[in-house]
């Protein structure tokens, strides 16, 4: 039985279907409010719970044997983020899981101070390594469904927002690639007890985004460029009332500020160990945009 945190977000609700398709038993802890129809559907064992909640995470944890972390925390980084993990570990050790596999974040080693999710996520990380459990921890940079909803803005309007230094690099993964990394890492020996940077096999600069764009909808795109000051002018405003958007805002900024990409070598190594060829940033667009 593998058991899917954040089952119905972007990366979990991928990771149920391909557990399903092999035939798979698949516990998917969901939200009351969440949309999990499809999940039901496609058989997998629907648990109702609050990942605030260690009851709930007990329950869900019986019986399991792979426990799959692939929720976010919104803007609840504590509790989500750090705490919800780690008792999620610490009862995978109780139960006697055989594998734990966590969805980190590149960069969450580099000690970014502003970024909440990174320290939470890195604070994890270490717990998991120490806790004995057999573990592979993921860390994808940005994720190509992400772009799905900008994309769609782009095909209306022909504009695409470019906040910040437009050479910034980054290794923008499929997701559906990274569905199947998750799903395989629990079997592979070359995954065990390993952690792996998740890129795609092209290093992009941001400005490269909306030029793909560009290519698949046949139209000139019109790119508005503001300085990251715009952030930091925005995080100083509403943290005068509003703390955890600003903290939301500190991880944003990190991620707008810096450079988040593979490097051949780990690329090369991913495909390797995964014995699949990853999927390039146009592919994946073009496949759901169905152009």
């Amino acid at each position: 039985m593998f058991l899917v945190t954040g089952a119905t977000g972007g990366i979990g609700r991928r990771v149920v279907r391909l557990l399903r398709q092999q035939g798979k038993s698949v516990r998917a802890f969901v939200r009351l409010t969440s949309r999990y129809s499809e999940l039901e559907h496609r058989g997998a064992d629907i648990f109702i719970g609050d990942l605030l909640r260690e009851k709930d995470i007990d329950k869900a944890t019986q019986g399991v044997e792979y426990i799959i972390s692939a929720h976010g925390s919104g803007s609840d980084v504590l509790s989500l983020d750090y705490r919800a993990n780690i008792e999620l570990i610490d009862q995978a050790k109780a139960k006697g899981a055989q594998h734990f596999v966590f969805i980190s974040v590149l960069g969450a080693d580099r000690g970014y101070e502003d970024a909440a999710v990174f320290q939470a996520k890195r604070a994890v990380e270490k717990y998991l390594i120490n806790s004995g459990l057999n573990y592979t921890i993921l860390r994808p940079a940005g994720l190509a469904s992400n772009l799905l909803p900008l994309a769609e803005q782009f095909r209306e309007t022909g504009l695409y927002l470019l906040v910040g230094d437009s050479k910034n690099r980054s290794s923008i993964v499929s997701t559906d690639d990274l569905a199947k990394i998750v799903v395989d890492a629990v079997t592979l020996t070359g995954a065990r007890n390993q952690i792996f940077s998740v890129g795609g096999p092209e290093i992009l600069q941001r400005e490269d985004i909306p030029h793909i764009f560009g290519r698949i909808f046949n139209k000139e795109p019109i790119v508005i460029n503001p300085p990251i000051l715009l952030i930091d002018g925005l995080r100083t405003a509403i943290g005068l009332f509003n703390p955890q958007t600003q903290q939301a805002l500190g991880t944003y900024r990190t991620l707008l500020a810096n450079e988040f990409f593979c490097t051949k070598e780990e690329i090369a190594n991913l495909e390797k160990t995964f014995n699949f060829q990853l999927e390039t940033l146009e592919s994946f667009l073009r496949r759901y945009l169905a152009v």
